[in-house]
């Protein structure tokens, strides 16, 4: 079994304490987007939203919430299923709840987010194109 590493708020260097707290959070992104297919396909969507809004000139700061919503949760989630596979290797009833809870949240966000972003860009897009 491995060692944690130092504590970022523990090193009396304030600076560097700061850089290795933006090091681990780097790294678990790096984590999620190798080994998470969904939080990929949500990234591109969201900067397919983000092109969309830049281009229509709507919504900007809509679709950046949106954005930060879907991904956190997303985030949030393959931080849960990481725990519940370590402290529940073998199957129980209630990790699978919890995973399938965190999953819902995600599913949820996704989709009221898409049907949000529909009403937000859908109009001046169509405007556009018609023209």
């Amino acid at each position: 079994m491995g060692s944690f590493p130092p504590r970022p708020g523990a090193d009396p260097n304030p600076i560097k304490g700061l850089r290795a707290s933006f090091g681990y959070a780097f790294r678990g992104l790096r984590y999620a987007w190798r080994s998470q297919r969904n939080f990929r396909i949500e990234s591109y969507i969201a900067a397919l939203a983000l092109a969309l809004s830049l281009w229509l000139g709507v919504g900007l700061l809509e679709v950046l919430f949106l954005i930060l919503i879907v991904l956190s949760l997303e985030l949030l989630n393959t931080a849960l299923e990481a725990v519940v596979d370590l402290t529940s290797p073998t199957y129980h009833p209630l990790a699978k709840a919890a995973k399938d809870t965190a999953a819902a949240a995600v599913l949820i966000s996704s989709l009221l987010s898409g049907l949000i972003g529909l009403i937000l860009l859908g109009p001046p897009l169509l405007d556009k194109l018609e023209r």
